[in-house]
């Protein structure tokens, strides 16, 4: 009982600093691009208690955890502000802006991992957590569904007419369709981690010893 609570907490700590990374990169990459109003706002830091909300990065997936065992969280930092019109070319700019945290929460997975390698056995399985998280967290985000960061980049990535058809349709539908994709079904598995999990644990084994 001990150990699952302790891993629970560790898995809520990588949590927290995985958003804060996140929300970081995209204040980076947006700043980088012209727009100040992530730095205005206090957001161009790695203060995890700039980018926490308290109930979606703390709260809930802690209690999540703790209903499921450790086996399911969900959770969210504060959105990073940022204005289309400080960009130069909007929507390529804001699809960069999205995929930067994503990107990040990657290349720290696999940084953490790699230096798992060189840690003494038993030691590295404290930031093992950390790199799971990082993982997760990224491939999570690139749901292309509001208000995920993956709807932002495949705005990008459309034509120009089909994709601002679709973001009229993620405005008004993508928080109710990210809802239906996480509950989970009657066999106990949310439609999003049945096509997620396989995607995830394959980087966990190439990543982790």
């Amino acid at each position: 009982m001990l150990y699952t609570l302790f891993g629970i907490l560790l898995s809520v700590v990588s949590l927290i600093l995985a958003v804060a990374i996140h929300e970081f990169a995209h204040a980076f990459a947006a700043d980088k691009l012209g727009d100040p109003t992530a730095r205005a706002a206090g957001r161009l830091t790695l203060n995890p208690f700039a980018h926490i909300d308290p109930i979606g990065t703390v709260v809930l997936p802690l209690a999540l955890m703790l209903i499921s065992g450790g086996n399911f969280a969900f959770g969210w930092g504060k959105p990073t502000p940022f204005d289309p019109y400080n960009l130069a070319h909007p929507r390529r700019d804001v699809g960069i802006i999205s995929i930067a945290g994503p990107i990040s929460n990657i290349l720290l997975a696999c940084v953490v991992s790699l230096i798992i390698h060189f840690l003494p056995y038993g030691f590295g399985a404290f930031f093992v957590p950390f790199v799971i998280v990082n993982i997760s967290l990224a491939i999570f985000n690139l749901i292309p569904v509001g208000p995920l960061d993956g709807q932002k980049i495949v705005f990008a990535l459309l034509p120009r007419d089909l994709a601002y058809e679709f973001q009229v349709i993620m405005n008004r539908y993508g928080t109710l369709i990210l809802i239906l994709l996480i509950f989970p079904l009657f066999g106990g598995t949310s439609p999003v981690m049945a096509i997620l999990d396989p995607v995830i644990r394959f980087l966990i084994r190439i990543l982790l010893p």
